[in-house]
């Protein structure tokens, strides 16, 4: 199964509870902090919905 490196590129701060949430549950702290999480369709629903605050990557 493929996974995604998901960075934060912008801050979490003053933006909605539930985007803020998001971000936490990825486990995204700071700005420039990597995850790299399976590739699921729950994942892609979830950064849908953040598209603007991060950077995604392919890594197979």
């Amino acid at each position: 199964m493929a996974k995604l490196k998901i960075t934060l590129i912008h801050s979490a701060a003053h933006r909605l509870p539930n985007e803020r949430r998001i971000v936490k549950s990825l486990g995204l702290n700071r700005i420039n902090s990597t995850t790299t999480k399976k590739d699921t369709a729950a994942l892609r629903g979830a950064l849908f919905k953040i598209t603007h605050l991060v950077k995604v990557e392919l890594v197979k």
